[in-house]
């Protein structure tokens, strides 16, 4: 069984930075794409940033990109995202998960979350102005 356990949300003033861990266990990350979904109060789920050692890709959305930067430990099984010069606007739930055989360079507008095998538990990112 593959459990995902996701870590390290908290408060942070804007302009500061937080890394979220995502540990996988059952499962190497071989043929394999995780990462970070977020969901904010009265939003839809959006895709974060997630890497796939199926295609050797990464994703970012749009509006991470240059602040947040995703990387992974293959002999810990956990990803990290790097959060930096975060924003109110960053503040959600995040959810880290992952999708068996994952092309991610296919996925233009990023992965979907009715596309992703397994689901960790949220963890709450609060940036305050």
């Amino acid at each position: 069984e593959v459990q995902l356990q996701a870590s390290g949300g908290g408060l942070v003033q804007a302009g500061g930075s937080l890394r979220l861990s995502c540990a996988a266990s059952g499962r190497s990350f071989d043929d394999f794409a995780i990462g970070w979904f977020r969901q904010a109060p009265g939003k839809e789920r959006e895709g974060v940033s997630f890497t796939s050692s199926t295609d050797g890709s990464t994703y970012y959305a749009n509006s991470v990109k240059g602040r947040f930067t995703i990387t992974s430990d293959n002999a810990k099984n956990t990803v990290y995202l790097q959060m930096n010069n975060l924003k109110p606007e960053d503040t959600a739930v995040y959810y880290c998960a992952g999708a068996e055989g994952y092309f991610l360079s296919a996925a233009v507008s990023g992965p979907g979350p009715r596309e992703m095998d397994y689901w960790g538990q949220g963890t709450l990112v609060t940036v305050s102005s």
